[in-house]
């Protein structure tokens, strides 16, 4: 009987052992949301999403404008062209997905 108490306190102790390895895998780090502006939604269940921002040149120190281009995943095929919505990183969906669409912000008019 000594042996299958020891036993199980053993089981017990790897069971904790792997829940806190579980709950540590779930803490993950911050991902990046954009704001920008829906530049397409033609294709299915993804948009074409235009991120500006500002940068000082690094000489001169005037700001530029600068923008960037991200396709993201639509689920629902709910956003137009022209919306101003929120992305955010996530995994890999297709070769050129690596966003998602959070929400959609303010309808395009």
């Amino acid at each position: 009987m000594e042996q299958t108490e020891e036993h199980t306190e053993e089981q017990a102790e790897d069971v904790e052992a792997v829940e806190d390895q579980d709950r540590q895998a779930v803490e993950r780090n911050d991902r990046k949301e954009r704001i920008g502006v829906v530049e397409s939604a033609k294709m299915d269940k993804s948009i074409t999403v235009s991120v500006r921002r500002r940068m000082k040149h690094p000489m001169y120190g005037k700001y530029m404008k600068r923008s960037s281009t991200f396709m993201a995943h639509d689920e629902e095929d709910e956003a137009r062209a022209g919306d101003t919505v929120r992305v955010m990183e996530t995994r890999p969906i297709s070769k050129n997905k690596r966003w998602r669409l959070v929400d959609i912000i303010e309808r395009a008019k």
